[in-house]
């Protein structure tokens, strides 16, 4: 752990908190807007169409976020932004459910059964995308510290990929899995959104290894961390 003046470590508190307001903003409105499904087509339909939940967008981001908390500040902070953002949809949930319980008023803008059938099967997502974060989450961390610790701290590209590529595809597996049985999704599109899903995020994430590459390079330049150095924010 680096050694910090009183200043540089808030410094290094608030780019924490920065990072993880943007992880669990992230995280939050994946399961807000999951419900609306996209076509995405590479080069041409003859290539490749990727049909996936719009909740997939911002998910990635998650990755790269926690990735970039494990680089500059070790794992236990990373755990702590993953449970963080586990009680924080957890809350969002609680709120909609309580939302949803009002009844609306004669003039409101929005109806009953507007804001049921947005958010009404929200539980039910929430609740199968949470196992498979947790799962997810928890596995990227463990691979990342696992290859920085056998590259002795080099090569950012090996361990911010790998550990994604086997978290994502965990991931997809388990959240799609836990769809299917809960009834949200047919069984037969189950591994068209599997490949879909996963294939979609590995593709965000070869061009997030850029950001995590700047992000940490100029994280250390500012705290003047060695290589495989973290931050100490106690």
């Amino acid at each position: 752990m680096a050694q910090l003046s009183t200043k540089d470590r808030e410094s290094a508190f608030r780019l924490y908190l920065i990072l993880g307001a943007l992880f669990i903003a992230s995280l939050v409105s994946c399961n807000l807007i999951f419900r609306k499904f996209f076509t995405w087509t590479v080069f041409s339909e003859d290539f490749y169409t990727f049909e996936q939940s719009v909740g997939i967008l911002p998910y990635p981001i998650t990755f790269l976020l926690t990735d970039l908390i494990s680089e500059l500040f070790g794992a236990k902070r990373a755990n702590q932004i993953v449970v963080a953002g586990l009680l924080s949809s957890l809350f969002v949930l609680l709120i909609i459910w309580v939302a949803g319980a009002a009844p609306a008023a004669s003039w409101s803008p929005v109806s009953d059964g507007q804001f049921d059938h947005v958010f009404g099967q929200t539980a039910l997502a929430v609740g199968a995308s949470m196992c498979a974060y947790l799962i997810a989450q928890f596995v990227d961390i463990r691979v990342f510290h696992y290859l920085k610790k056998l590259t002795k701290g080099r090569h950012l590209w090996i361990r911010n990929n790998f550990s994604t590529i086997t978290s994502q595809l965990i991931d997809t597996f388990t959240v799609i899995a836990l769809l299917c049985l809960l009834g949200e999704i047919e069984w037969a599109l189950f591994w068209t959104l599997l490949l879909n899903g996963f294939l979609f995020k590995m593709l965000v994430a070869a061009f997030d290894t850029p950001f995590f590459y700047l992000t940490t390079w100029l994280a250390r330049r500012r705290f003047k961390l060695k290589v495989g150095e973290e931050l100490e924010l106690i």
